[in-house]
């Protein structure tokens, strides 16, 4: 068993990717580090976790396979394997803009 000994804010950029199938993997935005004790104080690890609520070592009934995390810059743009936001949430401290016909 394990602890969680400190929770941290992750930073825009970050992402973790999942192996969906042999050949389709999907990224998710890390929204926290959470910095993981065993009971006994043998070993400490940091892990993330995603937007979906994902991380490495988690006991849960997903078919995804953790790859790796990923730091892309947010002026670069998102992985191209990256879950699309949902329509009407906010994307860059910002409401998502549609074009509006004129009357």
């Amino acid at each position: 068993m394990k602890r969680i000994v400190e929770i941290v804010p992750a930073r825009p950029g970050w992402y973790a990717r999942w192996r969906l199938g042999p050949d389709t993997t999907r990224c998710y935005p890390v929204t926290l580090w959470a910095l993981l004790e065993a009971n006994d104080g043998g070993g400490r690890e940091v892990v993330g976790v995603d937007c979906v609520g994902q991380w490495p070592g988690a006991d849960d009934d997903t078919d995804a396979d953790f790859v790796r995390y990923l730091f892309q810059t947010p002026d670069s743009g998102v992985p191209e394997d990256a879950e699309p936001p949902p329509a009407g949430r906010e994307r860059h401290g910002g409401p998502s803009r549609a074009a509006v016909p004129a009357a």
